[in-house]
């Protein structure tokens, strides 16, 4: 069809629950040549409506309501608005719950995103996947969530892709200049932290269709936040209660010749309000037992009635401070010949400490309570094993210990400081090319580096010699309840120095890539235009161990003694330790804080290695490398797509169909140990692999009415295996004949993936919307043992049978072996009023909700003997919604969202569910306030968590009816106050 539009295909639509739970949040949209950008809560919907109906791709989108001005101020938390994205909050503000990877989960699949700058692959070092705490709202001008991409995207993943977009001089129609200072506080950090942004941006006109422009782009930002946890213990922990009048306890404390607190103790021999805590023995497992079934064997009907279980009881105390620094630097030029040629450059530059000061005081619980109380409780083979012996489901405990005081318990305390600084940048620059009005063409070359060192040193401090307490439990509610009796534990003469230790690695990650890629309008035809791109790629990971064994600070520098009489008194180093702050838990828990620890600010540098010459701490800057550990990956793609745009019956249907074909090399090498020659040390394991995938992808559109239109996506994807999943490294015992190796021959997840949406337009401003998806996924990694020859070792001769013969050895290694699925609905909708109701014409409210279901087979049987179960994926809820509520006028605009998400299992299934944690389901409360002083000036207002809830963590495991109700860990991370002034000259 001639002389018509032909709108670029990345064109972002906003998501109902995003676009509209941001009060002030504008939409902007960039077309070819063409840049439309709106501000306010109505016009952004009106704009985001009509985008999301014009769209041809499945993505929603978050754009900055202005310079400087992300909806949150975190980017995590942003994309959570998203219907379909899950994410996750740590320490006051969104984030990855180990610290590694995007920390979102999209469409239930969690590692398994990929993510770009600029529309340019961008990872953090040892990833994949770029740490989305890196990420800095005010460097952002939006982001894009493609949940099925089409071909002419870069691969790298099914669950979705995430696309950062910088600013560039192209957004600015003249001398633009932005500043802005600000500050947040974490109510129970309690402390306030500097935010600074500015931006300059100018555009000259150089005559005869020639313009310049540049853009500089600078932030500062640090935030105080805190984590208080109760982390507790797993597992089945089967306890006998002896009560201390019974004959049993008089023989056993008869038999305790020195005195433990661990077994029964004369002092306490007829004691009717005394208990001792026998460890249960557990049967050996086998065909017919399961893992964790007592052994009952000999014990009368009384003294089975007395078995329980005991998990979730030991409950700690875990205070860490988390300092976060971000740092940011964009540079961008622009130079358009005319209207038919451009040069551009980038660089983007990002710098971020995670920086966790923990403060943590653990119980080594005497085997003698007081004041036992119990609870009914089925501890089921379910729990224990999964009932792996098949049968039913019979209860092996019926009951679980909930209070007492826990006698003659010992105390220590550690403090550590964990710090995690990721240098992140990418250069890049190209050429765009109109040589004729119908084609187009444009070349992209960019490099990329990023840096990171991981290091955490820690030390520990023990209870002086003969100094016992009385640990106070309560393990049930929440939060547990804990208090002591017994010496002041803030005293440092109520302690003895035990150890220091220290765990560090490097990575040095750094890649390239260029990309060719051109679009030819087509007329007269079904087809309107023709895309083609070829995109040619490296990344290469480096990553060193040099953490050392735990070097002991007492007299002898051995490890202390039973009597602990070579311990070094604390109060020798008392200018080293601190107390910790006396609002633990904001005084929710029964001991509210105060104990004594090593300060984390006397961990850095050789404060430890100078005070303890003898230790044997290395000095900063010569520790040994762990060659064992060292890893080297290499990966090369070669890339190539053809797509074509169709439209017909008037552009009532629309849509596009393309193909993209990826080459995938690698190299990856390992240290092993040589046990082949006299000579010994380490040699180099290094692997090779090479394989190929082919992605196609369709996207339609139709108008079924005016306003209403059917929407169905298809698309293949895929997520390569984590770097250090491919690592070939091998690991020996001689003894058994058995040994580990990885697997650099890991493929890629692939998924097929369907999207159907009906979209329904009242207005430009209301809307509702549904939408199903599915997921077919192959190649998930499960664990499994065989028999094969390692080439790095000698052939095994021992004595014990491993099965195998010919000197193998029974190797575990992972494998792609099984599929599943991702699949859900997503439901939106959208009503702004109008001014015939004159009492809301200023008001707003958005909708949305999701549901996902994903199957994650995993294999708990053997290999010989497979027992597949079908789990969901970690880190996902099956259910999440989110509301949201707006106001605005000319002065004023305001906004409150509420997000609530289900339960989801934390990192991945245990063996045994009882080993198992989930996060609890929970809702967050976030606000917004914004008003203009003038034309100049804004001063916004944010909150965060108003709600004050923590992500508490469970025993036991969500979506399979084993949830167990009892707390494993309690968070609190406090509310989080933001107070800014904006100022901005110019367009």
């Amino acid at each position: 069809m001639k002389n018509k539009t032909i709108m670029s295909l990345r064109i972002s639509t906003i998501a109902l629950a995003v676009s509209h739970a941001f009060a002030g949040t504008a939409v902007a949209q960039e077309a070819k040549d063409n840049t439309v950008v709106v501000s306010g809560i109505r016009a952004s919907a009106r704009s985001a409506v009509a985008i999301k109906r014009d769209a041809m791709e499945v993505v929603d989108s978050i754009t900055a309501e202005d310079i400087g001005k992300l909806p949150d101020p975190n980017v995590s938390e942003t994309l959570t608005r998203i219907p379909g994205v899950q994410g996750y909050r740590y320490g006051g503000e969104g984030a990855s719950p180990v610290g590694m990877g995007s920390g979102i989960t999209i469409r239930g699949l969690s590692g398994q995103t990929g993510s770009q700058v600029n529309g340019r692959s961008y990872f953090t070092a040892g990833n994949r996947e770029f740490n989305i705490e890196d990420a800095i709202p005010s460097m952002i001008a939006g982001i894009d969530v493609y949940k099925n991409p089409t071909a002419e995207h870069i691969e790298g993943g099914i669950g979705g892709l995430v696309n950062v977009r910088t600013r560039n001089p192209s957004d600015f129609k003249g001398l633009t200049v932005s500043l802005g200072v600000g500050g947040r506080e974490n109510t129970l950090a309690k402390k306030a932290n500097p935010e600074l942004f500015g931006l300059i941006a100018n555009k000259w006109d150089l005559g005869g269709g020639s313009r310049f422009g540049v853009m500089a782009a600078a932030t500062y930002q640090t935030s105080t936040g805190r984590s208080d946890a109760t982390p507790a213990n797993g597992g089945a922990s089967l306890k006998r209660a002896v009560r201390a009048d019974s004959a049993e306890y008089a023989a056993l404390a008869a038999a305790n010749k020195s005195n433990s607190p661990a077994q029964p103790m004369a002092a306490y021999v007829g004691r009717s309000d005394i208990n001792y805590l026998a460890s249960v023995p557990l049967l050996p497992v086998s065909a017919t037992v399961g893992a964790n079934t007592p052994n009952l064997a000999g014990l009368s009907a009384e003294q089975i009635g007395n078995v329980m279980t005991s998990t979730g009881t030991s409950h700690n105390i875990q205070e860490e401070t988390i300092l976060r620094t971000r740092k940011g630097l964009n540079l961008a030029a622009d130079y358009r010949v005319n209207n038919t040629l451009r040069a551009y450059s980038e660089f983007n530059y990002t710098y971020y400490q995670y920086n966790q000061q923990g403060r943590f005081l653990n119980t080594v619980d005497g085997a003698n309570i007081q004041n036992l109380q119990t609870a009914p409780f089925s501890f089921t083979e379910a729990l224990a094993n999964r009932n792996s012996n098949g049968g039913s489901n019979d209860v092996l405990a019926g009951k679980r210990l909930v209070s007492g005081s826990f006698l003659d318990s010992a105390i220590n305390t550690t403090g550590n400081n964990a710090r995690r600084p990721y240098t992140t940048w990418i250069g890049a620059g190209g050429v765009e090319w109109s040589p004729t009005p119908q084609l187009s063409l444009k070349a992209d070359f960019n490099y990329i580096k990023s840096d990171l060192t991981d290091e955490g040193p820690a030390a520990t401090i023990d209870s002086a010699p003969g100094l016992t307490w009385s640990v106070n439990r309560v393990a049930d509610g929440a939060p547990h309840q804990m208090t002591f009796t017994g010496p002041s534990l803030g005293d440092p003469k109520n302690f003895v120095l035990r150890s220091f230790a220290s765990a560090k690695s490097t990575t040095d990650d750094s890649g390239y890539a260029s990309a060719l890629s051109g679009a030819y309008v087509l007329d007269d035809s079904m087809f309107t235009r023709l895309k083609f791109g070829t995109r040619f790629a490296q990344q290469q990971s480096a990553f060193s161990n040099f953490t050392f064994p735990e070097k002991f600070l007492t007299t002898d520098n051995l490890p202390l003694n039973a009597t602990k009489s070579n311990g070094v008194p604390a109060t020798t180093v008392a200018n080293m330790l601190m107390q910790s702050p006396p609002n633990f838990l904001g005084g929710q828990g029964g001991y509210a804080g105060g104990f004594a620890v090593v300060s984390a600010d006397q961990l850095t540098g050789n404060t430890y290695a100078n005070t303890f010459p003898k230790a044997g701490i290395p000095l900063q800057g010569a520790y040994i490398e762990n060659v064992p550990a060292r890893r080297f990956i290499e990966e090369k793609t070669s890339a190539a797509y053809l797509m074509g745009d169709f439209s017909a019956l008037d552009d009532r249907i629309k849509g596009n169909l393309g193909l993209r074909v990826v080459r995938t090399n690698s190299r990856a090498i390992a240290q092993v140990a040589n046990t082949l020659t006299a000579a010994g040390g380490y040699v180099a394991n290094e692997k090779r692999t090479s394989y190929t995938n082919a992605l196609p992808s369709l996207n339609v559109s139709a108008d079924i009415t005016a306003d209403t239109l059917v929407r169905f996506a298809y698309g293949r994807g895929m997520t390569r295996a984590p770097l250090d999943a491919l690592n070939p490294s091998v690991s020996v015992n001689f003894g058994n004949g058995t040994a580990s190796q990885g697997n650099a021959d890991l493929r890629p997840l692939t998924a097929n993936s369907i999207d159907l949406s009906l979209e329904k337009y009242f207005s430009k401003t209301n809307y509702v919307s549904a939408a199903v998806f599915n997921k077919q996924i192959k190649g998930f990694v499960n664990g499994i043992a065989e028999c094969r020859t390692v080439e790095t070792a000698q052939p095994y001769t021992g004595s014990l049978p491993n099965g195998c013969g010919n000197g193998q050895y029974l190797v575990t290694r992972s494998i792609n072996t099984e599929d599943g699925y991702a699949r859900g609905v997503e439901l939106a909708g959208q009503w702004f009023f109008d001014g015939s109701q004159s009492l809301l014409k200023n008001f707003g409210v958005g909708a949305s909700y999701s549901y996902v279901d994903t199957s994650n087979p995993v294999n708990f049987g053997t290999p010989a003997a497979p027992r597949l179960v079908d789990t969901p994926q970690p880190m996902q809820s099956k259910n999440n919604f989110s509301v949201s509520g707006m106001y605005e006028d000319n002065k004023l605009s305001a906004r409150l969202v509420y997000t609530w998400r289900s339960e989801s299992i934390l990192f991945g299934v245990s063996t045994n569910p009882i080993d198992g944690r989930y996060i609890g389901a929970y809702g967050i409360l976030d606000g917004s306030v914004n008003y203009n002083l003038d034309d100049k000036l804004t001063l916004s207002f944010s909150a965060s968590n108003l709600t004050n809830k923590g992500l508490d963590r469970f025993i036991g495991e969500s979506g399979a009816g084993l949830q167990t109700g009892i707390e494993r860990q309690h968070y609190l991370n406090g509310r989080t106050f933001g107070l800014a002034l904006r100022y901005k000259f110019g367009k």
